[in-house]
């Protein structure tokens, strides 16, 4: 039974949620820690001061983008698993603007090429397995976990012999010029005559924003949104309806690319101000549970993301406020949410098309 939109987006992913919840709290309390007091620190770590709330956001922004990037793919019927690798080549694309123009441009003019090179070396960079499995019949899911590693091969490479400063022992470029910073948001606070404390969030979480209501827009309100997500349901029927399958996959995987490509711009750009080895550090596989949890919607997806924003910033508070509680017990309990709210996101569907069967039934 085809459950409402109301249900199937926004009471089963909370009860999943709330189940994921109930687990964690049972292995908490397994290792001898009570669950309340783990759960006080983390909302008080992320939601309870304007800082921890910066960070949580900070984070929640990464997600939105790499969330958003496999959305689209899973619209087109492909599972991109290749986040990490166009993310890593968005960061690539920004320090070599950066590092280029940097000096010699306004920031006016700066931040939006940065914004163009993310998401044009992260299109790029997804365009080569989409042409790979669209024209020579490759596996999507295949090519994109080995250009995750060719992506970490030559931002290394790329590290070591070309824009790492000379002398410098540690493996990451020369600082970016001020124009090349995407100003934070206690930066603009300041500049209003507003004080706030400083954190990581940025300019890059209203970029996010804006992709959302771009990709919203783009599935559901253009001719060529139509085609990407009839080539994802129904590949044949699409073909004899005139709608090059071929065409749709190159174009769905491009669109993601870009989407997880802009992860440069809020962490190499909005916060590193130079390009690091291992900036995106599995962002891109948290954007695969992020996107299942919202149900490949762009609203779902800002709320799962700034759930899973809220979880790595209180994580962080735990480990540090509970004695014993070491930061492989939070990813544990992490992970027990991405396994219950993403991965067996359907399990309990059934259950609840009987009851919404029976309530309606009733009526």
């Amino acid at each position: 039974m085809q459950l409402p939109r109301w249900i199937d987006i926004g009471l089963l992913p909370l009860w999943n949620l709330a189940i994921a919840l109930v687990v964690a709290g049972l292995v908490v309390m397994v290792i001898g820690h009570s669950p309340w007091q783990a759960l006080t620190v983390l909302l008080n770590g992320a939601l309870g001061s304007v800082r921890g709330l910066g960070y949580s956001l900070y984070y929640a922004t990464t997600f939105i983008f790499t969330g958003l990037a496999v959305a689209v793919a899973i619209h087109a019927g492909l599972f991109n698993i290749g986040g990490e690798g166009q993310a890593t080549l968005g960061g690539v694309g920004v320090a070599l603007v950066a590092l280029w123009l940097g000096a010699s441009l306004p920031a006016v003019v700066m931040l939006p090429l940065l914004v163009i090179a993310a998401a044009g070396f992260g299109m790029l960079w997804a365009a080569l397995p989409a042409y790979l499995q669209a024209w020579r019949g490759s596996h999507i899911v295949i090519t994109t976990i080995m250009f995750n590693f060719l992506a970490a091969g030559l931002n290394g490479y790329l590290l070591v012999n070309w824009l790492r400063p000379a002398g410098s022992m540690a493996v990451e470029s020369a600082e970016f010029a001020e124009s090349a910073r995407m100003p934070g948001l206690h930066q603009i606070a300041a500049a209003m005559g507003y004080e706030l404390p400083s954190s990581p969030l940025n300019l890059s979480l209203v970029i996010a924003l804006i992709a959302c209501v771009l990709v919203g827009w783009f599935l559901w309100k253009s001719a060529a949104g139509y085609a990407v997500r009839a080539v994802g349901s129904a590949p044949r029927a699409a073909h004899y309806a005139g709608i090059r399958p071929r065409m749709q996959v190159l174009l769905a995987m491009a669109i993601s690319g870009g989407l997880a490509g802009m992860v440069g711009i809020n962490e190499i750009s909005g916060v590193q101000g130079k390009l690091t080895l291992d900036f995106v550090a599995g962002a891109g596989f948290t954007g695969i549970a992020v996107s299942l949890m919202g149900r490949n919607h762009p609203i779902g997806i800002v709320l799962a993301s700034l759930l899973f924003g809220v979880l790595y910033q209180g994580g962080v508070e735990v480990s540090f406020e509970l004695q014993g509680f070491s930061r492989e017990m939070v990813v544990t309990a992490q992970g027990l949410i991405v396994l219950f709210s993403g991965a067996m996101a359907t399990v309990s569907a059934p259950l609840f098309a009987r009851a919404y069967a029976a309530l309606k039934g009733g009526r």
